[in-house]
């Protein structure tokens, strides 16, 4: 059992986000066992012919070695993600670990298995070595994960937002409660049932929470005194991960407004990108921009600008229409 301790700045500092970095480094368990991650099958069979490659194999050796089963990720490999952050950022996060905290780090997770060759070289040599580790979390993201990160990166973002409505609508503790099973709210704490035993105070610097698609039992810590305090927690609807998207068999809606604009309405649910619901959709971004700009104007979508994207969500006159459509 683990207790994260907030103060009221702690509550105040509660973050979302998306990190590229999480899903490279934590895609490694998938590989490592395949039954256990069966919802990701696709993905691992194309990975590991990916995997096969001896060009990939070489340089992707150092995160093999330290992406261990059965064993804690080195706080280093998942940096504290912000809002929007991209991958070649979070890869210059890394890059920048002290190499005491790299010691350190790798010396945390002995307590379960001792560290592979590669761990033993780099706790020898935490500054030599670690541009090596840079590299293997660059080319992984490039060769295994930049190839779905689209679709990744949709269900994602959807959970985010579903999460920061839980937060806002609800506050802090009822939020920790919903956010997974093995947590709960006790006064000033989140008391995390897991095995981890860990006892910390966030001391002021609030908590990132990153979900995930490559983990299911718990949510996993960052929470070495030197690390950023960072929470991995299993995303929502990770089953629809792979699955191609259409409006169900016989949908009455899609034989009056069309079947592309019926699995928009369908997916929109919750908010998402033009390029999210390309990916999702396997139509063109044009051909979706089209779709939205008449559902639009119809008013049965809205938009609204995060940052750089413009996320697209269903009007309260498109879901009379999908209960309708649905029999409700």
């Amino acid at each position: 059992m683990s207790e994260l301790r907030f103060s009221l700045a702690d509550v105040a500092g509660v973050r979302l986000a998306v990190s590229p970095a999480n899903e490279t480094v934590m895609s490694m368990w998938a590989l490592a066992n395949p039954v256990r991650y069966a919802v990701h099958l696709p993905w691992i069979d194309r990975a590991r012919v990916t995997l096969r490659r001896p060009e990939v194999a070489d340089r992707v050796r150092p995160l093999v070695g330290l992406v261990v089963p059965g064993r804690w990720l080195p706080d280093f490999l998942t940096p504290a993600a912000r809002p929007n952050v991209e991958m070649a950022e979070q890869l210059d996060q890394i890059a920048a670990t002290p190499p005491a905290v790299v010691v350190q780090d790798l010396l945390a997770t002995t307590w379960q298995k001792p560290l592979s060759p590669f761990g033993r070289a780099l706790l020898a040599d935490p500054g030599g070595l670690l541009p090596q580790v840079v590299d293997a979390v660059r080319v992984w993201y490039d060769e295994a994960i930049a190839p779905d990160w689209q679709r990744m990166r949709a269900l994602l973002d959807a959970d985010v937002a579903y999460r920061a409505a839980q937060l806002a609508e609800s506050g802090a503790g009822q939020f920790f409660e919903q956010l997974h099973p093995s947590l709960r709210w006790h006064s000033d704490r989140v008391i995390s049932d897991d095995t981890f035993e860990r006892d910390f105070d966030l001391r002021g610097r609030g908590l990132a929470l990153n979900p995930t698609v490559f983990t299911e039992q718990h949510v996993l810590w960052n929470l070495l005194e030197d690390s950023l305090p960072v929470g991995a927690y299993p995303v929502r609807a990770v089953g629809t991960l792979w699955e191609a998207t259409t409006p169900p068999p016989g949908d009455p809606l899609a034989r009056v407004i069309g079947p592309g604009r019926t699995a928009l309405l369908h997916l929109l649910e919750t908010a998402l990108t033009t390029t999210d619901l390309a990916r999702l959709t396997g139509m063109s971004a044009g051909n979706v921009s089209q779709h939205l700009a008449a559902l639009h104007g119809a008013g049965l979508v809205s938009r609204s600008r995060e940052g750089r994207h413009v996320r697209y969500r269903n009007t309260d006159a498109a879901a009379v229409l999908l209960r309708a459509s649905r029999g409700g």
